[in-house]
């Protein structure tokens, strides 16, 4: 017999009645916040919510680790839409929630847990995600978490063993996103290009100085981001989240990086966020990011519950004018398109500091400064029972240092795939040319490189280099990959491909095999050549000699000696070592690879 509808009602009333009496206290919860689950526990958890509303909640997989542990995301949607075309057909925003980039800094995932309980199953946020849809990875680098220990943190109040910075390679996720080395950063790029968030939080948790804030937080300096996105953000967040967070008891601050560690009255700087970080990649991403970080000196239930509350109160906020964010988003994404080619046009590179402060009242607790014996330097020493607010410095913002005129379109030749699999990483848009081309056009010319002298995240970092503008004839191979600029992507196609930004694809150390000369002289033949070339040239002879006297370590060094002669002749410079691959096309250039 076929239910009535009463009776049907009747049913749905009394399953929601069992799914609220159940017991959905979460594992932190339970241990009252001493312990924080296992990776398989949170899945376990998370499938049971999952299984309890199954019209609010998905579990999906967007990846694996490499130690083989599947990497799940929870999609969250008021009315069952968890798919990423639907959902912004639909025109709701989508809000991009990571926790445990770093495992040690865990306030996220256990935030989250509860979230999610209360909007799928308590009935205490029902309407939550009326409007936005929420994709939130409970943990990014679930190998670093199960690496738990007591000991990983040393200046954090809980819980009592906590995840390793590192991934299972070592690589530290928060540096990774520009050249997107590790297994897991791959896969958060795919879901990001699947997803189209329209506005990002990564939650962390501090080192550093003692105050009384439970959180700070930090916005993207203006100057990295479209204006509207800016504005959008410091609306949001300045005027509205942070004021509402406040109301509940909280005390926050913005990201508090001190000038100097041993003493906060010097004041406090920009921490130089820039593309490999999360909030920095978003940016060129056309996107509002929020970094949140929560004070590691204060109890790890203040912390989750201060980070469940910001997250709630900022998927409120934005469902109140969805519209704005979206409007945002979509201007700075046009921006960045109408910007192609354009020869007025500068894109920054790298920031430097503001040289003007401002004044920035420091809610902090007394301290003592004295000589330490054991490192002979000065010892910082704070008292907690003592509040104490100080007038300092703010040197937070920043200008624009080196930039650059954005071409039509960069040309990057078939043989250099390291370059073209990053394009392919990032889902940069490009074409393959079907037939070689010689084209002419910009490029650079790189000389006098000069690398770090330890290994940073797994590489030999390019620390400076002399660089020259040029124009080059060049015959691009078939498969060659073309890559306009009047895409969305272009702001990170440009960290990656021009030389001097700080990730660029030449300083991670992928390009260095440009500086090396393959052909070479035996030493009894580059002395006959040096005397050739002397007897011919006397301008070269003069400019020995005032190298022989300007440089010692010129003078006393047999191969400096001969390398000068024949980095000097056409043997060495049929080699084009220094010349950098990438060629930047303007827009007659470009037109010609589409003929």
């Amino acid at each position: 017999m076929k239910p009535t509808p009463l009776f049907a009602a009747t049913l749905l009333g009394l399953a929601a009645m069992n799914t609220r009496a159940a017991d959905w206290t979460t594992p932190a919860e339970a241990s009252h916040f001493r312990t924080t689950p296992s990776y398989a526990d949170t899945l376990s958890y998370l499938e049971r919510l999952a299984r309890a509303a199954p019209g609010k909640l998905k579990l999906d997989t967007y990846g694996t680790s490499p130690q083989g542990r599947p990497m799940v995301v929870v999609i969250a949607s008021g009315d069952g839409t968890f798919d990423p075309a639907a959902v912004h057909a639909q025109g709701k925003p989508v809000v991009l929630v990571q926790a445990g980039i770093h495992p040690g800094e865990i306030e996220g995932k256990d935030a989250g847990l509860m979230l999610l309980r209360d909007f799928a199953v308590t009935g205490k946020l029902p309407h939550l995600l009326d409007k936005v849809v929420l994709v939130y990875i409970p943990v990014f680098s679930v190998d670093g978490h199960e690496n738990s220990s007591p000991y990983h943190r040393i200046n954090q109040d809980g819980p009592e063993s906590m995840g390793f910075r590192g991934q299972a390679q070592y690589l530290n996720l928060n540096r990774d996103y520009v050249k997107a080395d590790a297994p897991e950063m791959r896969s958060w790029l795919k879901l990001w290009q699947r997803w189209q968030p329209d506005l990002f939080m990564d939650i962390h948790t501090t080192d550093g100085a003692d105050y009384q804030y439970d959180l700070t937080w930090y916005l993207e300096d203006p100057h990295k981001l479209d204006p509207a996105v800016s504005a959008w953000q410091q609306d949001l967040f300045v005027h509205k989240v942070m004021p509402a967070y406040e109301k509940r008891g909280h005390l926050s601050s913005i990201y508090l990086e001190m000038k100097d560690g041993r003493d906060p009255r010097k004041g406090i700087e920009n921490f130089g966020s820039g593309p490999r970080f999360s909030t920095g990649y978003v940016a060129l991403r056309n996107r509002p990011a929020l970094l949140v970080e929560t004070h590691m000196l204060k109890p790890y239930e203040v912390r989750v519950r201060g980070t469940y509350d910001l997250v709630e109160l900022t998927l409120e906020q934005v469902a109140k004018d969805t519209g704005a964010l979206l409007a945002a988003n979509r201007q700075a994404d046009a921006d960045v398109i109408a910007r192609a080619g354009d020869a007025q046009a500068r894109v920054p590179l790298t920031f430097k500091p503001d040289p003007t402060s401002t004044p920035f009242e420091f809610k902090g607790y007394r301290f003592s400064i004295t000589h330490s014996d054991i490192s002979n330097s000065d010892w910082i020493q704070y008292d907690p029972s003592h509040r104490q607010s100080y007038t300092i410095p703010n040197w937070n913002g920043l200008l624009p240092d080196v930039s650059i005129t954005p071409p039509a379109a960069y040309a990057i030749p078939a043989p250099w795939t390291a370059i073209i699999d990053r394009l392919d990483a990032h889902g940069i848009a490009y074409r393959r040319l079907s037939r070689p081309m010689k084209v002419k056009a910009a490029a650079y010319q790189l000389d006098q490189p000069q690398w770090a002298s330890k290994p940073f995240e797994g590489h030999l970092m390019l620390r400076d280099v002399q660089l020259t503008d040029t124009t080059r004839e060049v015959e691009l191979p078939a498969g060659s990959a073309i890559v306009p600029m009047d895409q969305r992507g272009a702001n990170v196609a440009i960290q990656l491909l021009e030389p001097q930004a700080p990730d660029s694809l030449l300083r991670w150390g992928y390009l260095n095999a440009i500086f090396e000369p393959k052909e070479y002289g035996e030493p009894r033949v580059l002395e006959k050549l040096a005397r050739d070339m002397l007897a011919k040239d006397p301008s070269l002879k003069a400019e020995f000699e005032r190298k022989l006297r300007d440089d010692a370590a010129f003078a006393a060094s047999p191969e400096a000696r001969l390398s000068f002669f024949f980095e000097r002749s056409p043997w060495y410079a049929t080699q084009d070592v220094g010349a950098y691959p990438v060629l930047k096309l303007d827009a007659a250039t470009l037109k010609q690879t589409q003929e």
